[in-house]
């Protein structure tokens, strides 16, 4: 085979792989490893944190599984990226990290997973499509209650919902083909379902907000009105859509707490951050 030949051969091939990437092709396994995983979640199953034994790899692997174009859009820098993404605000949402923590404030996440103290039930009943159930309740999953937010992903940790109500628990329930509705408590007993919730959440569009996989993928473009409003491409935006209204627009010690988060795991995946990490210059969308 003569040396044009072998240069073709290893083109096409490379054009092939990038190809399979673009539409979602390959695993997110093939980039978090079990090893990764562990190391980026490394004081989870710590005696201290109340959600001990309960997310594992083999629950985000096969979660994962349920959704083709998380984790594998794009090429590798971008699939490493938004993952990198992904448990970074998923992390910062079930952290037990502390400012003088051995390894970090940034090495505990996922150690979480029902809300501390929980000060209500969000049960909306304004929600007629998703009527509560009788004697069910709709609580958080997050250990930070500067916000209302749900983190079903573990979820995953457990940013799925602008608020935990029964509204959230019905849409999520039924695009993974589960009865949240009639059994919200599957969130925190079943890790798969958790990282189910939390997955949905961030693959799901919410006008007039973009889904976090579409930015941090490059699918979102912002328009006119999103660039005016200081919301540019980048990791800020996906916390601007988590909890915009709370930590957009200023200073905000959590929105620092989550690039932290980014930064680590972006380190360990070997992937530079981008640009725009925060939302302190962006308007929160409506």
């Amino acid at each position: 085979m003569g040396v044009w030949e072998t240069t073709a051969i290893v083109s096409l091939a490379f054009l092939l792989s990038c190809v399979r990437n673009v539409h979602g092709e390959g695993t997110v396994s093939s980039i978090i490893t079990k090893s990764l995983f562990e190391e980026m979640l490394k004081h989870r199953n710590d005696a201290s944190c109340p959600a001990k034994g309960f997310y594992t790899y083999d629950a985000f692997v096969k979660a994962a599984s349920s959704f083709p174009h998380f984790g594998t859009y794009g090429h590798n820098e971008t699939r490493k990226r938004e993952l990198a993404a992904f448990f970074a605000q998923t992390s910062h949402e079930t952290t037990g990290g502390w400012e003088t923590a051995p390894d970090g404030p940034s090495s505990y996440g996922y150690c979480y997973k029902e809300e501390k103290d929980p000060k209500k039930d969000y049960c909306d009943k304004n929600a007629t499509q998703w009527p509560c159930a009788p004697g069910k309740h709709y609580y958080g999953v997050s250990s930070n209650l500067e916000h209302d937010l749900c983190i079903c992903y573990c979820a995953y940790p457990s940013f799925w919902c602008r608020d935990c109500s029964n509204y959230n628990y019905g849409q999520a329930g039924k695009a993974i083909g589960k009865d949240l509705l009639h059994d919200p408590d599957l969130v925190s007993k079943d890790p798969v379902i958790s990282f189910k919730t939390a997955i949905w959440f961030w693959m799901t569009p919410q006008s007039p907000k973009p889904s976090c996989h579409e930015v941090m993928t490059g699918k979102w473009k912002p328009s006119k009105e999103d660039e005016a409003a200081g919301r540019h491409p980048g990791f800020g935006v996906t916390t601007n859509i988590i909890n915009g209204a709370l930590e957009c627009g200023k200073h905000s010690k959590s929105s620092t707490d989550r690039i932290e988060y980014f930064k680590r795991y972006c380190m360990l995946l070997g992937v530079t951050t981008g640009e725009h990490l925060g939302c302190g210059k962006q308007k929160p969308f409506a």
